[in-house]
């Protein structure tokens, strides 16, 4: 059995972008599952479980980095203001406690730092999106 590679990275970015834990693809006789669990190193691992009906099933696990989470609800902003350098790139090495988003609530600019040192692996919000509490902002690898 092939499985699409792609289909997958869909659900996975799915799960990021909606802050799910789990969700489920079916297509004939292919069904694929993916799910994410956050374990105390705050490593996000990512575990896919795709079946045939008659072929049984294939898993694997894919750990993709250390999630840092919105401390509170606002709007997330990339940069101090419009037309500003971006405090976070995808690429950009960074060091835990530098600022990587303002979430801004009630009028108030709240800076968000970095919970680790590495590399900005994928950055999770738009500019001027809303976040909730908890929500996966970026990931560093």
């Amino acid at each position: 059995m092939k499985i699409d590679k792609k289909i997958i990275k869909e659900l996975t970015e799915y799960l990021n972008e909606f802050n799910l834990t789990e969700i489920e693809y079916t297509d004939k006789d292919t069904k694929i599952k993916v799910s994410k669990s956050n374990p105390t190193n705050s490593n996000q691992v990512v575990g896919v479980a795709a079946s045939k009906s008659i072929s049984g099933e294939i898993k694997a696990n894919v750990v993709s980095g250390t999630e840092v989470k919105s401390p509170i609800i606002g709007t997330a902003y990339l940069a101090a203001e419009p037309g500003a350098k971006k405090f976070a790139e995808v690429g950009k090495k960074i060091k835990k406690g530098e600022t990587v988003m303002i979430v801004e609530a009630m009028k108030t600019m709240n800076h968000v730092p970095s919970t680790v040192d590495g590399i900005i692996k994928k950055i999770c919000v738009e500019d001027g999106q809303p976040v909730e509490y908890g929500q996966t902002i970026i990931i560093v690898e």
